[in-house]
């Protein structure tokens, strides 16, 4: 889910202005991102249970912040920093982090001019923003703009950064910008609405 894979599912799977807004703000704070591990938690326990009561929780936009400022650090991909989250509502999602480009300009040790990697150097700010839908268990996100360091690039070069960070060994391309996703902990629906998602399971 581009950049909001890399942001969002160190959450659940897994933007902002100027560099440093999200850890000023005085919206963000630890008991909002303990909310939401509280809130994730119960969505956990839920789908074990099996119950087939539906249930709906609803997750802010401050507490996915908080959660990113304050405690998902060590869930994130070495080289991936200040990460946030926007929720724009009717199903779109921007997504912001600083990421070191030059280990995927490294990684990809391309001598052709024409490579686009080969121009990225540094840390930047990457951003993305879609559409996510998720439905009847499944999840897709459909990139519309994608920027590094403020200026725009092709869906390519934003999926060769996304490869690079999302690798595992379980998965050793990382995640594809199209591919769709099994929504976890039988979560059947996300609803995403302006500055809240609600999960429905």
């Amino acid at each position: 889910m581009a950049v909001v894979a890399l942001v969002g599912s160190a959450t659940m799977h897994s933007a902002r202005a100027d560099t440093g807004l999200v850890g000023a703000d005085a919206r963000f704070s630890r008991r909002d991102a303990e909310q939401l591990r509280q809130k994730v938690a119960i969505i956990t326990a839920h789908a074990e249970r099996g119950s087939g009561q539906p249930r709906r929780t609803t997750i802010t936009e401050v507490e996915v912040n908080s959660y990113l400022i304050y405690s998902a650090g060590d869930q994130l991909p070495s080289g991936v920093v200040e990460p946030s989250v926007t929720i724009l509502g009717t199903g779109r999602l921007a997504g912001r982090a600083v990421v070191d480009l030059d280990a995927v300009r490294k990684a990809r040790a391309s001598a052709s001019l024409f490579d686009p990697t080969n121009y990225l150097t540094g840390r930047l700010p990457v951003t993305a923003t879609g559409v996510l839908k998720a439905t009847n268990g499944m999840g897709a996100f459909q990139l519309e703009s994608a920027t590094v360091g403020g200026v725009p690039v092709p869906k390519l070069l934003l999926q060769e950064i996304v490869s690079y960070y999302s690798r595992t060994p379980e998965n050793p391309r990382g995640i594809g910008l199209d591919d769709p996703f099994a929504l976890p902990a039988r979560i059947r629906e996300i609803q995403v609405e302006r500055g809240q998602a609600i999960i429905v399971q």
